[in-house]
């Protein structure tokens, strides 16, 4: 395995390093929204994509127990070691995603710590509960723009 790979169990993820996989519902409008927005702020090049519809992503979930729920939520992986991987969801995952990004977002991740996990996954799942009404869904997952294809994966 190259450099630039990172082995995810028994799937292989190309150009990750140390950046984070956001895992997402790649149909949802409000979702697609919500990586381009994180996309046009990511100064650092800390994020990579993938939507939870790509057979690469799906033998993760499985391991992770989360393929029921990954449709509903966005899901975060960070790597803690070369074959450790630590999985967020919720808030706790959009969090570490502005926690990524530069100043204000990521001081705005660590004033928004300070609000119990309870109440902000409250506010995460209205939000993702609405999401479809808000946004409204795709026939199929959106292509990503020419230089924005090496920061989607799976």
């Amino acid at each position: 395995m190259g450099v630039a790979d990172q082995t995810m169990g028994d799937v292989a993820f190309p150009g990750l390093e140390d950046r984070l996989l956001v895992i997402y519902d790649g149909r949802c409008g409000f979702c697609n929204r919500s990586v381009r927005w994180f996309l046009r702020r990511d100064a650092f090049d800390r994020l990579r994509f993938a939507p939870s519809e790509s057979p690469a992503v799906e033998a993760l979930l499985w391991r992770h127990g989360l393929s029921a729920v990954a449709p509903n939520t966005l899901i975060v992986v960070k790597h803690a070691g070369k074959s450790c991987e630590k999985v967020l969801v919720r808030s706790a995952g959009v969090l570490e995603m502005l926690f990524s990004l530069p100043e204000p977002w990521s001081g705005l991740a660590i004033s928004l710590r300070i609000i119990p996990r309870v109440a902000r996954d409250s506010g995460y799942r209205l939000v993702a509960a609405l999401r479809n009404r808000l946004a409204g869904r795709y026939a199929s997952c959106p292509i990503p723009t020419a230089e924005e294809r090496q920061r989607f994966l799976g």
